[in-house]
């Protein structure tokens, strides 16, 4: 490599690393953003306390739903965040779903980041949580969300540094069909225990073989492509 080539390069990580910082920062404050929403809803919803088996569901009275509806609302614009950012931060569409999920991992880590601060709350990294509310409540442990959002965060980084040293990652049609599949199973954990969060066995309703069977397969397709663009080229026989 010659000392231009290597200077371009020594550039371009230097302007990856302070992209990533400053991605990382805007998820970090919007975590804190999600968590001050969250200490307001308990002390409406939850005033004594909020803890698993929750004592009531959503809908029991006129109010609770009302606020339901601008809490899901809110969510949804969550989401429309989340992408906006991505595509301002993106030059493509791989950089911008890197992005995204940086910005998702960063805001999810530090939502419970802040809790403990304002709240000290969670007290144990299994204790449960509501995770989401379209398109009906997801529950499980606060250890789950949060390996899925390290695990985008490694992907992330790894799809960014690739498009930086000019070898992208391309996946195929196939392995995002894959990693789409790995992706529902891991929401279908959490949706299905969200089923039973207000049961006194909730604890039994989630199921990690699930979580970690979807967790893993995306890994593996991710894992297939980053090797498969990493592998040299054949040479013709």
């Amino acid at each position: 490599m010659s000392n231009d080539s290597a200077d371009k390069l020594s550039l371009s990580l230097k302007t990856l690393v302070t992209r990533f910082i400053i991605v990382v920062i805007f998820g970090v404050a919007f975590g804190y953003i999600e968590s001050a929403v969250v200490v307001y809803l308990r002390e409406i919803f939850y005033p004594a306390g909020f803890t698993f088996p929750l004592p009531h569901a959503f809908d029991i009275n006129p109010l609770w739903k009302r606020l339901l509806l601008t809490e899901t609302g809110r969510e949804a614009a969550t989401l429309v965040l989340i992408l906006s950012g991505a595509w301002l931060f993106g030059k493509n569409p791989r950089q911008r779903f890197a992005y995204s999920m940086i910005i998702f991992a960063a805001w999810d880590i530090f939502y419970y980041v802040w809790l403990k601060v304002i709240l000290n709350w969670p007290a144990s990294i299994l204790d449960w949580d509501i995770l989401f509310l379209i398109p009906a409540p997801w529950a499980g442990p606060v250890l789950a969300p949060v390996l899925v959002s390290l695990t985008m965060l490694v992907f992330a980084w790894a799809i960014l540094y690739r498009d930086c040293i000019n070898k992208p990652i391309k996946a195929s049609v196939w392995d995002w069909l894959g990693f789409s599949l790995a992706g529902l199973i891991v929401v279908l954990s959490f949706f299905l225990a969200g089923r039973f969060m207000t049961k006194p066995d909730f604890a039994s309703h989630f199921s990690w073989p699930l979580f970690l069977t979807g967790l893993l397969a995306a890994t593996g397709v991710f894992v297939k492509s980053f090797v498969a663009e990493c592998s040299p080229p054949r040479s013709p026989d």
